[in-house]
């Protein structure tokens, strides 16, 4: 990952993060709390109006994208070249130009690791998510925290109604970057901010969850052992409905332990 300071050259001031994942090649911004709807860059007037620090990915890129030269500039191959550039880096761009920009005075300068209160804000962040079958998310946080969101509670969200009304999309809920947000076909994400603090929380930790598939979890191999049975004998207790998997795989299923041993 790397790290940057966003720098207000007029007014002398510390803006915020600009966090780029370069696996993903993802940018989010984390902005300072003290800014206000006069001191926020005018993108972001909205969210600190709402008190909304953490900036969604694709504003974030929209930030960024405003700063550097536009993937379809018609000299961009010479520019390109002129740079020692093989391809169109919106990372390498803004490295470049420092994040100056003509329409305000603000520009970016690398730091080696997050600021005091990004670290901070950072805990809220998730470590882990699952879709359960009621139309709730089950979300592990960084500080420990269990909570379960019922996504009828966030309808009047932008794009959640599509979520609720498409069962694929829903069951396609996975962890965002850093786990900054969880996200549904790569596409629709909710900040892990507003699950935190949307989410009702349950007395059970991550460690505790992941103890509890350790244990009460056998794959194909480990049923055939407790039952002393190949695996045709387990495939056909499963045709005749006596098994029941809790995750089908066509290199072996999964099993709860205790539907596997016998009283």
């Amino acid at each position: 990952m790397k790290t940057f300071e966003i720098y207000d050259l007029e007014k002398e001031l510390s803006i915020g993060n600009l966090l780029y994942y370069e696996k993903h090649k993802i940018f989010l911004i984390e902005l300072a709390e003290y800014l206000d709807e006069w001191t926020a860059p005018l993108l972001f007037t909205a969210f600190v109006k709402r008190d909304i620090y953490t900036i969604p990915r694709d504003v974030s890129l929209m930030w960024v994208r405003e700063r550097i030269i536009p993937v379809g500039r018609q000299n961009l191959g010479a520019i390109l070249k002129n740079h020692r550039m093989k391809e169109y880096d919106e990372m390498r761009l803004l490295e470049l130009s420092k994040g100056i920009c003509s329409q305000d005075s603000l520009m970016i300068r690398p730091i080696s690791e997050p600021l005091e209160y990004v670290k901070e804000r950072n805990k809220h962040n998730l470590i882990d998510c699952t879709a359960l079958p009621d139309k709730n998310i089950l979300c592990f946080f960084k500080d420990g925290t269990t909570k379960k969101i019922a996504l009828d509670d966030i309808s009047g969200e932008r794009d959640i109604p599509k979520v609720l009304a498409n069962r694929q999309l829903y069951e396609s809920c996975t962890l965002g970057t850093d786990g900054y947000y969880i996200t549904f076909n790569d596409s629709i994400d909710i900040p892990a901010w507003l699950l935190y603090e949307k989410g009702r929380t349950i007395p059970i930790g991550y460690e505790d969850f992941l103890t509890f598939v350790k244990r009460n979890i056998v794959d194909t191999s480990e049923s055939c052992e407790i039952l002393s049975c190949t695996r045709q004998n387990l495939a056909y207790l499963v045709k005749q409905n006596q098994l029941t998997p809790v995750k089908k795989n066509v290199k072996g299923n999964l099993y709860l332990k205790k539907d596997i041993v016998v009283p």
